[in-house]
């Protein structure tokens, strides 16, 4: 054998030897379990003596799933993936980690799973690092008050029921009464803010969920949202993860100290998805068949809605979970545990959609527990008693139905409450900015609605915003800033109001 060819056979050997060698010497152990039966997205494993609750097991070939239950002879794993290709008998492996999702910048814009796995095509979601799904709440001394304003862009939530930056406020009704509406269009409103907004849909009919991707690109600010989809054809397990997955992927730009702002959509749908799984698992069944479990489920979950305190950043992450009650019974077991959990509700009432007052938001029924506190100034000061106006309106209004002729005081009364509910009418996916708010509520509150035919008030609402632009950019720069008015302001915001209204009316129609 020539020099030259033995050379590259002496390279060879030398690097062999070198791979050898960083191989460690001594056992090395493996844990394995084994399948011993498996059907409706559930294995029951035997072996893995050590496995904990909550671990990630893999099947082969990319398929994984989680310990749900733990017994003496038996492991309840939940799947994450199709079990098609699963077979009783086939090897099981611990991997000693949790079930975790990727997080970072590279998510905004995309559509993914409840893993992170990409359902647009846009290519692999580039991701900064990855996060357990189940993470710790902030605890109590890592928090802030809750002080500043998440502008939704409806008009009666906003003026009557304000939503705070860090706060966990239910929307709650009947099925088709408009609750994924003002979630989508509390989205909507962050076009322009410094919110980044996750919307995730559990068990959602894939049309639905299309419309509301439709909707976010149309209309908002899609290169800041991440859409997170478990649809209803996907395995129990990958369902089970959706909203603690989506809070991870939302927690990673609280704790950068940036504001996020989350809708669940929705939690009923989420709560039979673990009735389902605890079942198949054996775990007992308790009210309507839900486990012991299910309001700690929810719980743990909306805890980690928060404002930071500084010293970790004054970052915060708002919750908007959604329920579905079933004719308008909220002491129902779902909606009755996630009231008691969250910071408030907005009730979306059957009656009032149906006759067209949409949003369908039940004033009577609505709070939010957080109030004028996190409302900007300038809304708060021109809201007023608007909130006792329209709840006197609609009893007298009620009252009046029976008959006779009211007297002038109660005919003014009616005549300013039927204004108001015009204004607080709105048109889906039309969100308001605070300049149009703070206009139109002014223009209630003071009466310059009240000699105009309901119809005009339309129109009003569409262009005041504008008008003010305009004809007083002063006054809208003060508004936009949020601050207080000083009373010169609140006068020349009146004069311009009026100025506006009377060139688009002339006769006053009496109610």
């Amino acid at each position: 054998m020539s020099d030259s060819a033995a050379d590259p056979a002496a390279g060879w050997l030398a690097a062999a030897r070198s791979r050898l060698d960083d191989i460690p010497a001594g056992p090395q152990t493996e844990r394995v379990g084994r399948v011993e039966d498996i059907g409706d997205g559930v294995a029951l494993i035997s072996g893995l003596p050590d496995v904990k609750l909550d671990e990630l097991l893999s099947f082969g070939n990319g398929r994984y799933g989680f310990t749900h239950s733990l017994e003496e002879n038996r492991i309840a794993c939940v799947l994450l993936d199709d079990d098609g290709s699963i077979e009783a008998g086939a090897p099981v492996f611990g991997t000693s980690e949790v079930v975790s999702v990727p997080v970072g910048p590279g998510l905004l814009g995309r559509v993914v799973d409840p893993l992170g796995r990409p359902l647009d095509d846009k290519g692999p979601v580039m991701a900064e690092t990855r996060f357990p799904i189940e993470r710790a709440a902030p605890a109590i001394i890592d928090r802030d008050l809750v002080v500043h304003p998440v502008q939704t862009g409806t008009l009666v939530i906003d003026t009557l029921f304000p939503i705070g930056r860090g706060q966990r406020e239910l929307i709650v009704g009947d099925r088709a009464t408009g609750k994924t509406t003002v979630a989508v269009d509390t989205i909507l409103a962050q076009t322009s803010s410094d919110m980044i907004c996750v919307y995730v849909a559990v068990d959602q009919k894939t049309s639905s969920v299309q419309r509301v991707i439709d909707t976010i690109r149309q209309r908002g600010n899609p290169e800041r949202c991440i859409i997170v989809v478990a649809r209803p054809a996907e395995a129990p397990g990958l369902r089970w993860v959706a909203p603690f997955a989506a809070f991870s992927m939302a927690e990673y730009f609280r704790d950068k100290g940036q504001h996020a702002l989350i809708v669940i959509d929705d939690l009923s749908k989420h709560a039979a998805v673990h009735r389902e799984v605890s079942l198949l698992t054996g775990r007992a069944p308790g009210r309507e068949a839900y486990p012991g479990d299910i309001f700690y489920v929810h719980a743990r979950l909306l805890e980690r809605a928060a404002k930071l305190s500084p010293e970790k950043g004054s970052g915060s992450l708002t919750a908007l979970p959604v329920a579905e009650t079933e004719a308008g019974n909220l002491s129902a077991y779902i909606p009755t545990n996630l009231i008691s959990i969250t910071d408030g509700q907005i009730v979306l009432d059957r009656t009032l959609f149906d006759q067209g007052q949409k949003p369908a938001v039940d004033v009577g029924v609505s709070v939010s527990r957080v109030g004028g506190a996190t409302q900007a100034p300038a809304l708060r000061e021109a809201t007023g008693s608007l909130r006792l106006d329209y709840a006197q309106f609609t009893e007298l209004e009620s009252f009046t139905r029976f008959g006779g002729l009211p007297d002038a005081h109660v005919r003014q009364q009616l005549i300013r409450g039927a204004r108001i509910r015009a204004v607080l009418r709105q048109p889906p996916h039309a969100p308001l900015d605070l300049v149009q708010e703070v206009a139109l509520v002014t223009a209630a509150q003071n009466g310059l609605f009240d000699t105009l035919p309901v119809s005009l008030i339309r129109t009003l609402r569409e262009n005041l915003g504008a008008l003010l632009r305009e004809t007083a950019p002063e006054l809208a720069v003060a508004i936009s800033s949020g601050v207080a008015l000083p009373d010169e302001q609140k006068a020349a915001l009146l004069d311009v109001l009026k100025a506006g209204i009377a060139a688009q009316a002339s006769a006053p129609v009496s109610l």
